[in-house]
């Protein structure tokens, strides 16, 4: 393969140059995407952030970035040989172990070898390495794991396919490495590359066609969006296919839109179906902030890793250009609520006799023994799940899962499973399921209806009434956001980051600790039944299960509230409400519970040894409630927010299950929220399910709709599923006046210059 050279000379002068140069990026386009020198504008400002150092050798999305900048500005040059031989051995030696996670450095790989392959930086031999190791990989678990002997051991596939991000990964390197050599025989699966991309393009064709209709299953998420967009872009960018490039461009559009939906001040604030304490505390350690301050340009705060991947990528585009109406919908400061349906319902609360009762049927003509649709109900994390559990036990017996992927449950699978009666053992197993279903089914991920309210100053967004009591691996049910970093949530802690009176370790790490969940900060021993009207959300904690640490489920009797007092402006406690500023944004929380601040604990993030844990004890059960304002809805300032609000009645009298909360809100009125039944709003029930796919000022979209019409009033995009449409549009009337405004300005510009020269 030889490299793809692009040209390296500085742009001409051009209309939309010219556009940029004097009005700024806030220019209008001139078709519906956004401008493209103001596109490349923004890439170039990451690409002198990411080579504002020497090149890193062993980081592929920097090399990324260095070769990029070398292609686009002439005054920039990467020295020959500067990659040692070695540089990606460890690359290499991971996915050649078929280590979890090989598809991400596959990707990255893939994206190398299609931008760069041959360039003078790295040798022909590390070339060649490159390609054979995307050559000998494996591409999906059906396929035989290939006998390899490390260190005297077999190597064991511990890969996880399934999820709906590393689902989307495999079969874009699968289809991506065919593409790139046709000819060539993969070594694991036996099968040549134009086999490869015709086996993958099913996959591709069927996940494009999921997220269309049900959205996504890691619901705005702040880590596995990025892991979405960066193979998406790979195929708008490197795939043949015109069909595939397309869809694959309108499922990214689709992923941005719900991004800009729910950013404020650089962050991701959203409810989260996944999401880690390394991504909730700060705007710029969000695994999506390096594509949303590209694309968006929404935040002060600097891009904070030079090796970034995401950035690298994002950066190196050149088909793909975001429809300017998503660009605006992320700037837009008018006061909204968007309203979304994900994903798909699963009634994970089984019968009490799973053998006599009719078995379940599944959704839109799916089903549930069927392993064409294993990927879909594994990427909900639904292994465990009774209805489930037939399948999960015949694939996991013949692909060998318990030794790895399944090894936490292979004890739990060691003692029901006797192979002389497969039927008895699932039964068995069925029987455990509903005794254990509120704690074994910690990592599903089902139907949510999620509710934002987004205003120039505040952001709060939360999980209607999702899966409540049980546990949650990773998901964060609510969340205010004031700034990058003045961020609020509440959560039912699993365990403590550092038992109690141990002194924190000098190598702690926030950023790698308290995962995968539930921790202290990640996920929820118990999911709380929450609800949220516009800038008031009730969070209602109680556990409907009894915790069994020793099989590892531990729950914390308490509650507590991440309230990062160094960056706030101002904190006033008045009785059970805690009360923050950022700028001219307040927020005010409530617990219950009495609560105290946490110290002794590591720090969550960049907290200057100020107060950031505020735990209420005595019980897992607990009420929290939110409310956000602002200058703009309180003109006497802060004070005047606090003040009603303290004042406001709430009662919260405990029932047989949880509690019954009234709050007098002093914005939204009198609110009831129980353990079951409807919000209420003076009198009026406020529904917390069966939302529509999407519900905004921008977009209306019924739920399984395959056609998206999004527009700001001015600049508008459809995307159309059926037909594989992908349009956007601005207005002809604002959009020829701009034009014709330019190209007078241009004229008297070149006039000058001709005038100029005959001066001369």
């Amino acid at each position: 393969m030889s490299r793809n050279p692009e040209r390296k000379s500085r742009r001409p002068a051009t209309l939309a140059g010219l556009c940029v140069a004097l009005l700024g990026s806030a220019c209008t386009p001139l078709d519906g995407y956004v401008n493209e020198d103001w596109l490349q504008a923004r890439q170039m400002d990451f690409l002198r952030f990411a080579t504002g150092a020497p090149l890193q050798a062993s980081s592929l999305g920097n090399i990324l970035s260095h070769l990029d900048r070398e292609a686009r500005d002439s005054s920039y040059q990467v020295a020959p040989g500067s990659i040692p031989d070695d540089a990606w051995d460890g690359i290499f030696d991971k996915m050649w172990r078929l280590r979890d996670t090989s598809d991400f450095d596959a990707l990255r790989l893939v994206d190398l070898l299609y931008a760069n392959r041959g360039h003078p930086v790295a040798s022909e031999a590390l070339w060649q390495k490159a390609e054979n190791a995307l050559l000998t990989f494996k591409y999906w678990y059906t396929d035989d794991t290939p006998v390899r002997i490390v260190d005297g051991d077999q190597v064991i596939d511990n890969m996880w396919y399934w999820t709906e991000n590393h689902i989307l990964i495999f079969k874009v390197c699968e289809y991506l490495a065919g593409q790139l050599f046709p000819d060539r025989v993969f070594a694991v699966a036996g099968l040549t590359g134009l086999e490869h991309v015709a086996r993958a393009r099913p996959f591709l064709v069927t996940w494009f066609d999921e997220r269309a209709r049900f959205g996504f299953t890691e619901w705005h998420s702040n880590v596995y969006y990025n892991l979405d967009m960066r193979p998406l872009l790979s195929l708008v960018e490197w795939a043949d296919d015109p069909v595939i490039a397309t869809r694959a461009a309108m499922v990214l559009d689709l992923v941005l839109l719900d991004t800009a939906l729910h950013l404020h001040r650089g962050t991701f604030g959203a409810t989260h179906g996944r999401s880690y304490i390394k991504d909730k505390a700060s705007a710029d350690t969000e695994d999506t902030f390096d594509q949303s301050k590209m694309l968006f340009d929404d935040s002060v705060l600097p891009y904070p890793s030079r090796g970034s991947t995401s950035g690298a990528v994002f950066a190196r585009a050149r088909k793909y250009r975001l429809p300017e109406v998503i660009r605006r919908i992320a700037g837009n400061n008018a006061p909204m609520v968007d309203r979304q349906r994900m994903n798909l319902p699963l009634d994970e609360i089984p019968p009490a006799d799973p053998f006599t009762a009719p078995p379940p049927e599944a959704p839109f003509g799916m089903d549930y023994r069927d392993e064409t649709y294993l990927p879909f109900w594994w990427s909900m994390g639904s292994q465990p799940v009774w209805m489930i559990l037939p399948l999960t036990f015949e694939v996991g017996n013949r692909e060998n899962l318990w030794i790895a992927q399944f090894s936490p449950f292979k004890q739990l699978r060691d003692l029901v499973w006797n192979p002389a009666d497969p039927e008895g053992s699932i039964a068995f197993a069925q029987q455990l399921a509903i005794a254990l279903w509120p704690l074994i089914n910690q990592s599903l991920l089902k139907e949510v209806n999620s509710y934002t309210y987004r205003t120039a100053h505040y952001m709060l967004s939360t999980a209607q009434d999702y899966r409540k009591g049980v546990r949650g691996s990773q998901t964060h049910t609510w969340q205010a956001t004031l700034g990058e970093r003045a961020l609020v949530f509440s959560q039912h802690p699993g365990t403590l980051p550092v038992p109690e009176g141990d002194p924190v370790p000098a190598d702690w790490n926030w950023q790698q600790q308290d995962e995968p969940g539930p921790g202290y900060w990640t996920g929820e021993a118990s999911q709380p039944r929450a609800a949220q009207v516009e800038n008031v959300t009730i969070a209602i904690y109680a556990p409907q299960y009894t915790p069994l640490p020793e099989l590892g489920f531990p729950s914390r009797d308490e509650t507590h509230a991440y309230f990062p007092v160094a960056h706030m402006d101002e904190v006033v406690q008045n009785g059970r409400w805690t009360f923050g500023r950022k700028d001219a944004a307040y927020v005010a929380l409530y617990s219950w519970r009495p609560t105290e601040w946490r110290r002794g604990q590591p720090e969550v993030f960049e907290n200057d040894g100020r107060d950031f844990d505020l735990v209420a004890p005595g019980g897992a059960s607990n009420v929290w409630i939110v409310e956000c304002g602002s200058e703009d809805e309180w003109p006497g300032g802060f004070a005047e927010f606090r003040n009603p609000v303290a004042a406001a009645s709430v009662e919260v009298p405990p029932t047989e299950t949880a509690f019954d909360v009234i709050y007098e809100s002093p914005s939204r009125g009198t609110l009831e929220l129980g353990w079951d039944g409807p919000l209420v709003q003076d009198g009026n029930d406020l529904p917390l399910a069966d939302y529509p796919r999407m519900d905004n000022p921008f977009a209306s979209v019924a739920f399984l709709d395959e056609r998206y019409e999004i527009s700001d009033g001015d600049f508008s995009l459809v995307l159309d599923f059926d037909t594989d449409e992908r349009s956007a549009a601005g207005p002809p009337d604002v959009l020829a006046r701009r034009r014709a405004e330019l190209e007078r300005v241009w004229n008297l510009i070149r006039r000058g210059f001709r005038l100029h020269r005959q001066g001369s």
